[in-house]
C-alpha cells in the first residue's frame, strides 16, 4: 500500500480524499494556489506545497509543478480529483514516467474516452447504443447549419473536449445554430483548450442516467448501479440520486453490461462513469444511448457510496496499488435511497448568476453517524466507515455492502452528510468552480431521503455570497420531482420565467407570522430587562400586526401561548435575540428550521425554499404607521446592469440603436461561462457606460435605455 498521497486538486474533493487516506493510514500532501493558502484542504493535509498565483492556469493546471511537489515531499501516488488534470492523458503519462502512481485509469483509456468524437466511435464498435449525429470536425457556422439541418432539429452542439456543462448549446432552429456555434467553440477553447465541436440529435423527453463502473488491473470490472442526474441547469447537474426512479432491473442490467463492455474495450480500470441519455418516452427499456465516459471520479459519487456501502476513493487507491477487487457483480446491491444537492454560490433570484465573496457565516446542518471533526464548525460530520476491506474475501462482504434489495432493510433513519472544502471567513473566488458544498442524504425510501434534504437545507446557514439553497429546497418540494417525472428540461419547463421562491401555503405564513411576533417580543423583553437596570419601567407590547405574504396577521404573544388572527396556535419556538436560526415545533410534530435576519421594520425569514419579509409593528401603533409596512422597489428596467463580476466580451448595440424585448445586448464572461444579457423591453439605447474588454463589478451599469 502507498505511504503518501498527493491530491492534485483543491476544495471539497481534496478534503474528501484526505479523509479516506487518513483512515487508511496514508500520509497526505496538499497543493494550493495563493487564493487557497488558508483553505481547509491545506490545513487538513500533513504537508502542503504552494503552486503559484490564483488562476488555475498558473497553479492547479501546472503539471510540472505538481510532479515536483510530489518528488520533494516523497509522495508515491497522486489522486487528481475531478476537473483540472484529472482527465489529461499527458498528466497520467508524466506520473508514470516519474515513477509515481496515478490514482486513476491508464493513459490509453483517458485518451480513448477524453475525445467526445472518438469515444462515440469506440462505443459503437463495442456494441454500445450511440445517439445519431455527425462525429467529424466542423469547420465553420455554415457547415454546422448544413449538418444540423441534415440530422433534423432539435440538435445539441457540444465541445469535443467538453464536460461539466461547459461548451454545450441546444439548437431548435437554424438561427440557434448561427447564434450558438461560435460561442460553443469559444467556451470549448477557454475551458479545455480545444475548440472542436460536434453535433448530435437531441433526444426528446431526455433523462440523464449514468452507470458507475469499477475495475482493477487484473481484468475484473463491475457496475455499481445507476445514478439519475436529469435535474440540470444549463447542462450542469444540480441534483443527483441513486438509484433512479425510472430505471427497471432489466434496464439496469442492460445499461450496466454495455458500460462494462465499453470499459473493457478501452482497457479501463479505477472508478469511472459511463453517461447515458435515456428517452423518457421509451418504456421498452431499450431507449438509452451513450453520451460520454468520464474516466475520473464524479462529483456525485457519494450517492453511489451511500446505497452500496463502498468508499469509492478507497477502491481507487487500492486499484492503483495493484490490489484486485474483493467482490464481484453479484455482491453489489442497492440499499435505500440517496440524494445529493449541489450548493452553489449563485443567485437563483437573479437568473442563477454566479456570486462571489467572503463566507461571512458558514454553518452546515448537523450531520449523523459522526466520526470526524468538521474543519470549520463545531458541528461534526459523517465519514465513510463502511468501506470494503480489500483483503477480505467476497463471502465476508455481505454485512458491509449495504444490502441487496432496493429500499431494503438496514439503517432505519435518515443520514445527512456534507462534503465541502470551505470554511467560515473563506472566500468564494471568481477563479474556481462556484460549488460551496454537496449535501447528501440517505434514507430507506426516496420520499424520506427527499424530506431529509428539505430539513437539512433549512438548517444550512450561509451568509456572504448568494446561494441556491432556496431553489434546491423548492426542487425537493416540487410535486413533479417527488413523483420522479424527470427530464433534463425539468428546470426550464417548471421555471420558465425564473425562480421567485417556493410557493408557501397559508398555514406556513401563519406560522411565520407567529415566529416573527415571538422574535419581536423576545427582543422587546430583552430591551425591557436592560432598561430596567437603569431604573426605567419599559412596557413591551404583547400584541402585534405582522404583514407577510401580502396579508396582515394579528398576533398575540403571552405566557399562555400564541394566537394568530384570534385562533390559538400550537407551536413551540426556540429563539434567543441574536440567533440566526429559529427552531419551531409545529402541532403535527414537524420541526421547522427558519433562518432569521433583522430588517428595518421586522425580519427576513427563510425556510422551505423561500425568503419572506415579515414587517412587524405593535398593534397599538400599526394604524398610524402603515407606510412602514409598504416598500416600493425602484424601477431599474431602463438600465442594463452587470449581474455578476466578469469580463465584457461583447457589446451588440450602440447609442441610438432601437432594441426589442429579448434582444441580446451584451455578453459577460464569468467563471469561464458566457452569459447573454438581453433587453427586458423595447427601447432605444440612450447611453453606453462600458466597453468591450472592461472588467465589470456586480451591479455596474453597462448601458441605459429610454
Amino acid at each position: 500500500m502507498f505511504k503518501k498521497i498527493l491530491v492534485a486538486n483543491r476544495g471539497e474533493i481534496a478534503c474528501r480524499v484526505f479523509r479516506t487516506a487518513e483512515r487508511m493510514g496514508i500520509k497526505t500532501v496538499a497543493v494550493y494556489s495563493d487564493a487557497d493558502a488558508r483553505a481547509p484542504h491545506v490545513l487538513m493535509a500533513d504537508e502542503a506545497v504552494r503552486l503559484g498565483p490564483a488562476p488555475a492556469a498558473e497553479s492547479y493546471l501546472k503539471a510540472e509543478l505538481i510532479l515536483l511537489a510530489a518528488r520533494e515531499t516523497g509522495a508515491d501516488c497522486i489522486h487528481p480529483g475531478y476537473g483540472f488534470l484529472s482527465e489529461r492523458e499527458s498528466f497520467a503519462r508524466a506520473c508514470a514516467e516519474a515513477g509515481i502512481a496515478f490514482v486513476g485509469p491508464p493513459p490509453g483509456a483517458i485518451a480513448a474516452m477524453g475525445d467526445k468524437i472518438e469515444s462515440k466511435k469506440l462505443a459503437k464498435q463495442a456494441g454500445v447504443n450511440v445517439v445519431p449525429g455527425y462525429l467529424g470536425e466542423i469547420a465553420d457556422t455554415e457547415e454546422a447549419v448544413r449538418i444540423a439541418s441534415d440530422i433534423g432539429y432539435p440538435v445539441m452542439m457540444k465541445a469535443s473536449a467538453g464536460g461539466g456543462g461547459k461548451g454545450m448549446r441546444l439548437a431548435y432552429s437554424e438561427q440557434d445554430v448561427r447564434e450558438g456555434f461560435e460561442a460553443t467553440k469559444r467556451e470549448g477553447l477557454a475551458s479545455f483548450g480545444d475548440d472542436r465541436v460536434f453535433i448530435e440529435k437531441f433526444i426528446e423527453s431526455p433523462r440523464h442516467i449514468e452507470i458507475q463502473v469499477l475495475g482493477d488491473q487484473h481484468g475484473n470490472i463491475v457496475y455499481l448501479n445507476e445514478r439519475e442526474c436529469s435535474v440540470q441547469r444549463r447542462h450542469q447537474k444540480v441534483v443527483e440520486e441513486a438509484p433512479s426512479p425510472f430505471v427497471t432491473p432489466t434496464m439496469r442490467a442492460a445499461m450496466g453490461e454495455q458500460a462494462v463492455a465499453l470499459a473493457r474495450a478501452v482497457g479501463y480500470y479505477s472508478a469511472g462513469t459511463v453517461e447515458l441519455i435515456v428517452s423518457g418516452a421509451d418504456t421498452s427499456g431499450d431507449g438509452f444511448y451513450f453520451l460520454e465516459m468520464n474516466t475520473r471520479l464524479q462529483v456525485e459519487h457519494p450517492v453511489t457510496e451511500e446505497i452500496t456501502g463502498l468508499d469509492l476513493v478507497e477502491q481507487m487507491i487500492r486499484v492503483a496499488a495493484g490490489e484486485p477487487l474483493a467482490f464481484g457483480q453479484g455482491d453489489v446491491g442497492i440499499n435505500g435511497w440517496s440524494i445529493e444537492n449541489r450548493v452553489y454560490a449563485e443567485d437563483p433570484y437573479r437568473g442563477f448568476l454566479p456570486s462571489i465573496g467572503r463566507l461571512v457565516r458558514y454553518n452546515p446542518p448537523a450531520t449523523s453517524d459522526v466520526a470526524d471533526q468538521h474543519p470549520s464548525s463545531p458541528r461534526r460530520r459523517r465519514s465513510m466507515t463502511h468501506a470494503v476491506d480489500g483483503a477480505a474475501d467476497a463471502a465476508s462482504l455481505d454485512s458491509r455492502l449495504r444490502g441487496n434489495d432496493e429500499g431494503g432493510e438496514g439503517d432505519t433513519k435518515a443520514i445527512v452528510r456534507v462534503d465541502d472544502g470551505v470554511s467560515e471567513g473563506g472566500e468564494v473566488s471568481m477563479f474556481y468552480d462556484p460549488m460551496i458544498a454537496k449535501l447528501i442524504t440517505w434514507a430507506p425510501t426516496r420520499e424520506a431521503a427527499i424530506d431529509a434534504q428539505v430539513a437539512a437545507l433549512d438548517a444550512f446557514e450561509i451568509e456572504g455570497p448568494g446561494t441556491n439553497i432556496d431553489f434546491l429546497s423548492a426542487l425537493m418540494q416540487h410535486p413533479r420531482f417527488r413523483e420522479g417525472r424527470l427530464t433534463t428540461g425539468f428546470i426550464a419547463e417548471e421555471y420558465p420565467d425564473g425562480f421567485r421562491g417556493a410557493p408557501a401555503a397559508p398555514d406556513l405564513y401563519r406560522g411565520l407570522a407567529a415566529i416573527a411576533a415571538f422574535a419581536a417580543t423576545a427582543q422587546a423583553d430583552r430591551a425591557r430587562r436592560i432598561d430596567g437596570q437603569l431604573g426605567h419601567r419599559l412596557r413591551p407590547p404583547a400584541d402585534w400586526v405582522v404583514r407577510i405574504g401580502g396579508t396582515d396577521h394579528a398576533v398575540a404573544v403571552s405566557t399562555d401561548g400564541i394566537s394568530v388572527d384570534g385562533e390559538p396556535m400550537e407551536i413551540g419556538i426556540e429563539y434567543t435575540p441574536g440567533d440566526r436560526l429559529i427552531e419551531a415545533e409545529l402541532a403535527d410534530e414537524a420541526r421547522l428550521s427558519v433562518r432569521i435576519a433583522p430588517t428595518r421594520t421586522g425580519f427576513r425569514l427563510t425556510t422551505r425554499g423561500a425568503s419572506h419579509v415579515a414587517r412587524v409593528l405593535p398593534a397599538r401603533v400599526a394604524p398610524y404607521a402603515r407606510h412602514l409596512l409598504e416598500k416600493v422597489p425602484p424601477d431599474l428596467s431602463k438600465f442594463l446592469i452587470a449581474p455578476m463580476p466578469g469580463l465584457l466580451v461583447r457589446l451588440d448595440v450602440a447609442i441610438g440603436d432601437k432594441v426589442e424585448a429579448g434582444q441580446p445586448l451584451a455578453v459577460v464572461e464569468a467563471m469561464k461561462m458566457e452569459n447573454i444579457l438581453r433587453a427586458e423591453k423595447s427601447a432605444t439605447v440612450k447611453a453606453v457606460n462600458a466597453a468591450t474588454g472592461d472588467s465589470l463589478a456586480v451591479d455596474q451599469v453597462i448601458l441605459e435605455l429610454e
